[in-house]
């Protein structure tokens, strides 16, 4: 059954607001990607600009660091999705031996999660038998009930890898793009943080579409954690450079 129009307003007059959709299941991916782009590649230039290298220098290495993470974002997030869903596989496969072979068990368990979610001991019997009467319609039911696995939120690992891997280099940009135009690396520093600010800004306040929570505090908390970082990683640059020299 499809949903209802954005816009439609019930009887009562309360407008109808519609859920996130198909991409509900990826907005991990979409926040981590290109959180992680704007903030590991700035926490990177912040280091080696403080570690006192030049501005080509850096700009070498905010690229290789972007390449580099957007790979690895990318491999990890298809390794992790794909080991994620070969687990969900075996335990269905497993959970179809056990509805041919141990049948009456398991749908003794769907009175205890029945039971669990609040239908009162009266009705059980009666859903139970509704979802029993058929061994597929017991197994969808023992899927989501007992692995929480619905098939529309399953997540491809391909579709991750890519969204994961892109949004990566997507948010690198704000750190690696100062440095193709300036020869000053402390003035290219200030506009990778700058860039850098406002991405994490906008990230979080474009997190809130989907969260409905606040967009201002959702964008300074964003903010903060990465400025943090940076201070972070531009001490520990240059105090390595006061080692070294």
């Amino acid at each position: 059954m499809s949903e209802r129009p954005p816009g439609d307003v019930s009887e009562t007059g309360y407008p109808y607001e519609p859920h996130v959709g198909v991409t509900r299941q990826y907005w991990r991916d979409i926040i981590l990607g290109v959180n992680d782009g704007l903030v590991s590649v700035f926490l990177l230039v912040a280091g080696v600009v403080g570690g006192g290298l030049g501005s080509d220098q850096v700009l070498l290495t905010a690229l290789a660091g972007s390449i580099a993470g957007a790979i690895s974002m990318a491999a990890g997030e298809y390794l992790a999705t794909q080991s994620q869903e070969e687990v969900f596989d075996r335990e269905i496969a497993l959970e179809r031996d056990h509805i041919q072979h141990f049948r009456e068990g398991e749908v003794e368990q769907l009175h205890e999660f029945f039971r669990d979610m609040g239908i009162r001991d009266e009705d059980v019997p009666g859903v139970v038998e509704a979802f029993a009467r058929d061994d597929e319609t017991l197994l969808n039911a023992m899927k989501a009930l007992e692995f929480g696995i619905i098939d529309a939120e399953r997540r491809s690992p391909y579709t991750a890898m890519v969204m994961s891997g892109a949004l990566f280099l997507v948010g690198s940009l704000t750190s690696l793009g100062p440095f193709l135009f300036v020869s000053s690396p402390t003035f290219g520093l200030v506009l990778a943080s700058i860039l850098t600010a406002i991405g994490l800004f906008v990230v979080g306040v474009a997190k809130t579409r989907v969260t409905n929570t606040n967009p201002i505090k959702a964008g300074f908390e964003n903010l903060i954690i990465a400025g943090v970082g940076g201070v972070i990683a531009y001490v520990v640059g240059s105090l390595v450079e006061g080692t070294i020299a």
